[in-house]
Formats: C-alpha cells, structure tokens, sequence
C-alpha cells in the first residue's frame, strides 16, 4: 500500500486517541477545575454522541469541499480545539473544546476512509479500510495508558499539547504527501436511497448489533476478568494488553477477509465468527491459559466488522459510498452507547458470568441481519454504479 494510506492511519488514530484519553487523567482534570469526577467522566460521552452526530453531517455540509482539503482543516480545527482544551479555565471551557475535538475526528475518520478506498486498487479496498481501522482501534487500546503516562509526567494540560503536536505533525505530512482529490460528494450524501435499500440498512444494523454485543461484555470486562475469571492484579493488565493487540490486528484482518471472500460472504461470516468465540468465553472461565486466548480471538473478531461492514456498502452501491461511511461510522458510537447500557441493565438481572452470553443475544442478532443482507443481494446479482459519488 502506499504511503498516503499509512499517513491517513496516522491521522486516523492522532484524532481518535482524543476519544478515550481523559478517562485515565479524570482524577486530575476533576481536581484541577473542582468539578465532580461524574461531571469531568462526561467528557468522554459528550466525545462519543458529537463523532455520531458529525460523520453524516460532514457528508452534507462540505459536499462541494475537496477530500484533501477537508482533511487538512479538520486536522487544523483538531489541533486548535486540542490547545484550547490544554488551556481551559473551566469544565465548560474543556466541553467545547472536547466537541470542537470530536467534530473533527469524525470528518478525519470520514474522509480518510474515502481517501484510502479511493487510492487502494479494488483488490485492495477491503485492507485500505482495514489499516484506517488499525488507526481506529490503536487509539482507542493506546490512548489510555499514553495519557496516563503524560499526565504522570507534565499534568493533564501537556495531554492536550501531546494531542495537538500529533495532530500537527500528521498534518504536515498529509499536506505533502496525500494526492488531492475530488470533492466529498457531488449530491450531498445519498442517505434516502442508502437507508431505503434493506441490504444496506441491514448491514448497518449488524455494526450496531455486533459492537453492542461486544460491548455488553467488554464494557464490563476488568470485573468479569477479576471476580469471574479469577485474574487480577498484574494479570488484569496483562489481559488488557493482549486484548489491545488482539483488537488492534482485527482491523486489518477484516479487511484481509473481505478482500479474499466476496464482500457479502464476509459480511455473513464474521458475525457468525464472533458469536461463536463470544458463547465459547465461559467455557474457559477458571482456566487463565486457555481464556487468554479465547479472549484474543474475540478481541480480533470484534474489530473485524467494522472494515468488512463498509466494503459491503461500497460494492453493493458504490453511489452512496460516502453515505454509508459516514453513517457506520455513527453505527459504531450507536452500538458502543446501547451495548454498554445494556450490559448495565443485564447486571441488574443476572449474574455477572452472564454477560458473555447476555451479549450473545445481540450478536445473534446481527448474524440474522448479516444473512438477510446476504441473501438480498444475491437474489439482486448486481452492484449498483458509482455515480454520485
């Protein structure tokens, strides 16, 4: 691949470590601006709901804006929102500074999948989207412990700093070495016809219906390892970084899988795949050696749709390409919000062992989903054409 699409990871992953970085420095942004730490924890959420809302509004907005330079100033809005938070008097202050950041990362994650679809051969579409994900999925496994480590080192406000130099330096090199390109979209996004096509909607529904399955567990993952597996301490970390690793190949392995199978095969198979390895996980509870790397496996699974999901939607109507992206992109932030809420609701009724399987409800879901959208399009037998894009 070439150097353009390594440069969009970069970016990828520079913005999306903003997401999750404040939860490990909460205790010193809570006790610096004297606010409640519940008050400072919404930090991330109000992260999470502005990316949701912002990838199909980014579609809309700067339609008649070319990718690169689209990247570039969400890159410049990034870096900007990044020192104002590193500066913030105030919670409220660091708030509007945290949406300006997620605005940003949005467009980034938007545009640099378009971008790295567009220069990737077709054999290679599926691992362009894979690498963007790698960014994606290292950011949030890094992000945490990097702004510990930061934070431990210079405070909380060089956490930002550190941010804002990222994103700068990456910045420079996009600017250099990403080709220009076309505009965003030529008709604004295409969402009516994109969501009106159950094929496509289906698909949709398998992101948010398989990261909701995975987030029922993982949400709650450092209790279930410790009381129910029966690793703590020093071990807890080490299964926090094998999970990490795990996670973080499962990008690129998505891609890999559905640059190798016919995207809508892929897109029946990995969910298929990763309610297996969920309903497998309390098999191996008591059995640290064998639970490593069933967790592994899941880990890897879980980060697998994501890439497999969105060159379905590209081949299956290249014309609502961009609207697809930019609306998964959103499925994602969904199915995070409504898996973790419902992980909390299943621990008022069940066990905490049950959560494995709990989760696996909703991953049986998108597997019923993923079929129906493979079926669909095989009884279609067409790829609709990419005008509008």
């Amino acid at each position: 691949m070439g150097l353009a699409i390594y440069l969009l990871t970069l970016a990828t992953f520079a913005t999306g470590t903003a997401e999750n970085i404040v939860i490990g420095i909460l205790p010193d942004i809570a006790g610096h601006l004297d606010v409640p730490i519940g008050l400072a924890g919404q930090l991330t959420s109000v992260f999470s709901v502005t990316f949701a809302v912002t990838a199909p509004l980014a579609l809309v907005l700067t339609r008649h804006v070319p990718r690169k330079r689209l990247l570039c100033a969400a890159l410049l809005l990034f870096i900007a929102s990044s020192l104002v938070a590193a500066l913030a008097g105030n919670i409220w202050v660091l708030f509007a500074a945290r949406i300006a950041m997620a605005a940003a990362s949005a467009t980034v994650c938007l545009v640099a999948t378009l971008l790295a679809t567009e220069s990737a051969p077709p054999g290679l579409r599926g691992r362009a989207i894979g690498m963007i994900f790698m960014g994606i999925s290292g950011s949030l496994v890094l992000g945490v412990p990097a702004g510990m480590v930061v934070c431990g080192l210079f405070g909380w406000r060089a956490v930002f700093v550190a941010l804002a130099l990222l994103a700068a330096a990456v910045l420079a090199a996009c600017h250099l070495a990403v080709p220009a390109s076309d505009v965003l979209s030529r008709r604004g996004g295409g969402y009516r016809r994109h969501l009106s096509s159950v094929p496509l909607a289906s698909a949709q529904l398998v992101s948010i219906l398989m990261i909701g399955g995975h987030f029922v567990l993982f949400a709650y993952l450092a209790p279930y390892v410790a009381t129910v597996v029966g690793v703590a301490g020093d071990g807890l970390v080490l299964a926090f970084l094998a999970f990490g690793v795990a996670g973080v190949s499962g990008g690129y392995l998505g891609g890999l899988l559905s640059d190798r199978l016919a995207p809508r095969a892929a897109l029946l198979c990995t969910p298929l795949a990763y309610l297996l390895a969920l309903v497998a996980i309390p098999l191996f509870v008591g059995r640290p050696a064998l639970f490593f790397p069933a967790m592994m496996v899941w880990a890897c699974i879980s980060w697998m749709i994501s890439p497999v999901v969105q060159n379905f939607l590209m081949t299956t109507d290249a014309g609502t390409a961009g609207a697809g992206v930019s609306l998964n992109l959103s499925a994602m932030h969904i199915g995070v919000g409504f898996g973790t809420a419902a992980g909390g609701v299943a621990l008022e009724t069940m066990p905490l062992a049950a959560l494995p399987l709990a989760g696996a409800v909703l991953a049986a879901l998108a597997v019923v989903f993923a079929a129906a959208a493979f079926h669909l399009t095989a009884r279609r037998g067409t790829v609709r054409g990419a005008a509008g894009t």
